[in-house]
């Protein structure tokens, strides 16, 4: 028996002691009881088809007796460390900025307690204290993590693909990858909410929007989705609502990629929308049913089709038409925006990004002007200054659709921004002229293969294709054999049915590549195929494109005649040194973790160490298809088994999926997985979902995305969950109850006392619980969302365990949940998932098996590093730097909420609200004043209007929290100088905040203040250097009013936002873009 498979046997076998207690009922050591009336999966009502599926909150999820904890998974584990001459760069205290005794010492005096310990006492319950250790191993070393997990990357292996099906090889230039995807200074950015020290990235993005918007011919683009298809659903979401939910049916053709209908089939389901799959025209759009319809073009299989017909008559019953499709292909094919297609989306991978074995790359989306705020995701658009000054923001913010909750149209929240920088930078490097290349040796490559497979092959089509090829053959046998003999030459191809094949071509293709696989399709009696006869065949083809094509009707239908792609930016930056000097131009405008601190809460914006970021762009990791045969790829297996793993352990529950690539997708799954077993349970009817007021926005957009109908829970002047009022409506929706939807700590930043009580009224009526993960970071080896009565939860391993923010993506929003819900977890249709049962699981929620899985390696790497103890540690640190902080700010700030002992978690909201009344100063104010100190805004606003939320991470050392309270204190005498009238009201440095070096420099000064109390408030700017934003501050209004969303001409922008001509072509190029 293999590694993988004694690992899963181990995982997801039960116990002798935990089928034992399992008649106890409860989470996991919780004592939730059964009373005679209960409903509870565990209770005595159980049904027996529920003995059959046992309740997701029991104790089956302990794992006992030492199996999991003997068996540390890795070459070495405890020995190596343990062994004489064991290596020094122990990871752990790189990773815990305030580790030092000292430092801890002097904050655990100022906060008030003798230990760590017994500040854990104080703010965290007793009652929820886990009493067991975590089962991951000890703390190891960077050099140590890093051999082993090399040694498991290359049990990948690699052998050369042709599989196609919306992936395909890429070849990122290296300028690229050592100064953006290598780069913290990109990586570690947030999502640019804070404009005014985001300019750089929001830039780029409008370069990725103004790119896919030329190339697709539609007006509109957002910044980026989690993958083709997820965007696709999102597309069907979109028509649904745009037909107000009155035209129950969507049509998506047999042609398109396979993955993409198995989403949208699993997002339609809870929708109550009917899927219809067939030939796209075949269909009757007539009965006024259909609010959309999907193609592929090129499809699945490579053929190319002409849809303006099918278009017309689409919208001849007002069914809106999307259009999945290649950025690549749409160089040389006619795009969709010019034959009226409503939504065009796909996937940029093949730009730039190598396929991660699946992910994460950007996935696109464009759509006409008259449904641009329904568009799910982010759009960057054109703004102004305070001083007139061209400036980028998120426009429409307020149409982001996780912030409308109940009324969402979208849970989306992370995207990938990181990666649609990275195509952006490869659109950039290559121009038009660049890209319309790469598509033409691809498809000469198709064409010359098309015309050199021997029979009894038969192509379709030889000529009107892009870049994947099929193979028809009489038999089964034939189709068979070519199979064999690319197993046999290492080869990958796709297989379509018994007798049909496909390959698809990319710019990683060589000569002797394509001549290595047209031998393979040869039979042992054809004589090989040689270069020169390669050559002499690629000499025959007619031109590149479409223009040549036999029929002039076909050359006019099917070939692009329109520009794209024509603005400066596009065309500037193609020797290296230009783009380099660009991307870091670009990297010098946007604050980061290379700068300061970024206290976001709720956000956990910690270390993403070096060392777990090398292993990404390993070959191994960076270069396999999603599709590729499983027994290829065992060193990937390893890794999955070993995470699914350690998140079961650190979540206290059973079983683990990481194919959910955001934590919104994570919620969406783990709620599909409750609607699932209450199916199971012959409970179907049960719809209602418990979701407090103070939630996240995703919670309710998840819930409803589910289907479910939202009952709001309000909270108590505590920041609480009113148990009384979630026992009330508890009881009131008792048969219809599905779900609850926790975070914990609570998003006020307090562990909650009643946490269990909640749990036990929801598992009372049926309902289960479901935990958000997004504070998971307060928990490690101190509690878990299993121990407090969980049923499921997400893990941002975005935030709690490292991957980086890329600047709004990418994440992964893996669930873990209890035993029982494990046969529900998220399947594939075209590869296997090791942990998924096909026959109960609920459908993809992504595209590919494992989502984003060539990051993975980064939690990998985090959590080996780290070990048990060490994890606990970075939950213990946090929690302390968090109330250090509260300590500090709190002689003149109200943190608002706290437990029963004044404790915070790991982090706590600062009320600024009295300030409005007092000297007319918002959290805005605040919040852009900090950027003149060097910092990063808190979260603005969330959960309660006028505060400020804090979230210090374990990464962060004494001295830079210490310089941020600093900030705030220093702010507050500010304030202090606008209450007692020596400042104006609307003439401050807080109202003027940020200051721009523009600004300092101008010739006249006419405000109350000196010029260095403006932009140098604290002595340490001048020592550690002083980050400037680039911009005053955004207008937010004026972008909302005026929607502009790609690069506009420099002209133009210069005349429409300051009516003068002061800023200068070159300010104007490099504010919108150019050189």
């Amino acid at each position: 028996m293999n590694l993988v498979r004694q690992v899963r046997r181990v995982l997801h076998a039960p116990s002798q002691t935990a089928t034992r207690l399992n008649g106890l009922g409860g989470a996991r050591g919780t004592g939730v009881g059964v009373n005679s009336g209960g409903r509870s999966p565990g209770g005595a009502a159980a049904t027996a088809t529920a003995a059959a599926c046992p309740p997701p909150h029991s104790l089956l999820s302990l794992r006992v007796g030492c199996a999991l904890r003997l068996r540390h998974y890795s070459s070495g584990g405890a020995a190596a460390s343990e062994t004489p001459f064991r290596p020094l760069d122990l990871f752990h205290r790189r990773h815990t900025g305030s580790g030092s005794e000292q430092a801890n010492r002097e904050m655990l005096q100022t906060v008030g307690v003798d230990s760590i310990e017994q500040l854990m006492d104080q703010a965290v319950p007793r009652s929820i204290r886990t009493q067991r250790q975590l089962s991951i191993g000890p703390k190891r070393a960077e050099s140590e993590v890093l051999a082993e997990l090399r040694t498991i990357a290359q049990q990948n292996e690699l052998r050369t693909n042709f599989i196609g099906c919306g992936y395909y090889g890429t070849l990122m230039p290296a300028v690229i990858q050592r100064n953006v995807l290598e780069n913290p200074a990109w990586y570690t950015q947030y999502t640019p909410y804070q404009a005014e020290v985001a300019q750089g990235r929001l830039e780029s993005l409008l370069n990725f929007q103004t790119m896919v918007s030329d190339l697709t011919a539609l007006p509109i683009a957002n910044s980026s989705l989690l993958d083709e298809g997820t965007a696709a659903a999102e597309a069907m979401a979109m028509c649904h609502v745009a037909a107000r939910g009155k035209r129950p049916k969507f049509f998506v053709s047999d042609k398109a990629h396979p993955q993409t209908i198995e989403v949208v089939r699993t997002r339609a389901g809870p929708m109550g929308i009917e899927v219809v799959v067939g030939d796209a025209h075949a269909v009757h759009f007539g009965s006024g049913e259909y609010s959309g319809a999907l193609v592929q073009y090129p499809a699945t299989d490579g053929s190319i089709e002409s849809y303006a017909e099918w278009v017309e008559r689409a919208h001849a019953h007002d069914t809106k038409v999307v259009v999945a499709t290649d950025l690549l292909a749409l160089t040389m094919l006619k795009p969709p925006g010019e034959w009226h297609a409503d939504i065009a989306l796909g996937y940029a991978q093949r730009l730039g990004v190598p396929m991660g074995y699946g992910g994460p790359a950007a996935a696109f989306f464009a759509c006409t002007e008259n449904l641009k705020r329904l568009v799910p995701g982010r759009i960057i658009g054109v703004s102004r200054d305070a001083n007139g000054r061209p400036a980028l923001r998120m426009a429409l913010q307020t149409r982001e659709q996780h912030i409308r909750r109940d009324k969402a149209t979208s849970n989306v929240c992370t995207a990938q921004a990181l990666l649609a920088n990275i195509s952006a930078m490869y659109g950039l490097y290559h121009g038009p002229d660049g890209l319309r290349a790469i598509a033409e040796r691809i498809q000469r490559m198709a064409r010359v293969f098309a015309a050199a497979v021997p029979e009894p092959a038969q192509v379709p089509e030889k000529l009107l294709l892009f870049d994947t090829v099929r193979v028809d053959y009489p038999a089964a046998a034939d189709a068979e054999a070519v199979l064999q003999r690319c197993d046999a030459a290492k080869i990958n191809i796709r297989r379509l049915s018994d007798t049909s094949l496909s390959v698809s071509f990319d710019e990683t293709h060589t000569a002797e590549q394509l001549l290595a696989l047209l031998n393979a399709f040869r039979r042992p009696q054809d004589p090989p195929l040689s270069l020169p006869e390669l050559a002499r065949l690629e000499q025959q083809m007619p031109p590149d494109g479409y223009a040549s094509l036999p029929e002039m009707t076909r050359a006019a239908t099917f070939a692009r005649q329109s520009t794209y792609m024509t603005h400066p930016v596009f065309h500037e930056y193609r020797t290296e040194h230009k783009l380099v000097r660009y991307i870091h131009l670009l990297a010098a405008k946007d604050l980061s973790l290379v700068h300061s601190m970024i206290p976001l809460g709720s956000c956990t914006m910690k270390l993403n160490a070096t060392s777990e970021m090398q292993p990404v762009t390993w070959p191994e990791f960076s270069l396999p298809h999603p599709f590729t045969p499983p027994e290829q790829m065992k060193g990937y297996a390893r890794l999955f088994a070993d995470l699914e793993r350690v998140l079961a352990d650190i979540t206290g529950f059973e079983a683990a999926s990481l194919q959910p690539n955001s934590g919104a997708q994570g919620e969406y799954a783990g709620l599909l997985t409750f609607l699932a077993y209450h199916r199971s349970r012959g409970e179907a009817h049960r719809n209602v979902c418990l979701v407090p007021t103070s939630a996240h926005g995703t919670n309710a957009a998840s819930a409803k995305m589910a289907g479910l109908h939202i009952v709001p829970i309000g909270t108590d002047d505590k920041g609480n969950i009113d148990v009384a009022e979630l026992r009330a409506k508890a009881e009131q929706h008792a048969t219809q109850l599905a779900a609850a939807m926790i975070t914990y700590p609570s998003t006020h930043g307090v562990f909650e006392e009643g946490i269990k009580d909640i749990c036990e009224v929801v598992h009372r009526h049926g309902g289960l619980v479901y935990i958000d993960g997004a504070n998971l970071n307060a928990q490690m080896g101190l509690t878990s969302p299993g121990e407090i009565g969980g049923d499921a939860c997400h893990l941002n391993l975005h935030k709690t365990l490292t991957i980086p923010h890329g600047g709004g993506g990418p994440g992964v929003g893996a669930i873990a949940v209890t035993r029982a819900l494990a046969p529900f977890l998220p399947s594939h249709p075209v590869q296997p998932v090791a942990s998924a049962q096909p026959a109960t699981a609920i459908g993809p929620i992504s595209a590919a098996p494992y989502g984003s899985a060539s990051i993975l390696p980064i939690v990998w790497m985090f959590v080996h590093m780290m070990g048990s103890d060490g994890l606990r540690e970075a939950s213990q640190q946090a929690i302390l730097n968090a109330n250090y902080m509260a300590t500090r700010l709190s002689s003149v700030y109200t943190v608002l909420y706290r437990g029963a002992n004044g404790r915070c978690a790991h982090e706590f909201i600062m009320d600024l609200r009295p300030f409005k009344a007092s000297a007319g100063v918002t959290e805005t104010d605040v919040a852009k004043r900090l950027q003149d100190y060097g910092f990063h805004s808190p979260t603005m606003s969330w959960p309660v209007p006028g505060t400020l939320m804090l979230e210090p991470t374990e990464s962060e050392s004494k001295d830079e929290l210490d310089r941020f309270c600093d900030s705030l204190l220093m702010i507050r005498e500010e304030i202090r100088a606008i209450e007692d009238g020596r400042w104006d009201v609307h003439n401050n440095p807080l109202k003027h905040a940020p200051h721009t070096a523009e600004v300092l420099l101008a010739e006249s000064w006419d405000r109350p203040y000196p010029r260095e109390l403006g932009a140098y408030p604290a002595r340490w700017l001048h020592t550690r250097g002083k980050f400037w934003p680039r911009v005053s501050r955004v207008d937010d209004v004026y972008g909302d009013r005026h929607l502009v969303c790609s690069c506009p001409p420099v002209e133009e922008m210069e005349n429409a936002m300051t009516g003068r001509t002061a800023i200068g072509d070159n300010g104007a190029k490099e504010a919108l873009g150019g050189a």
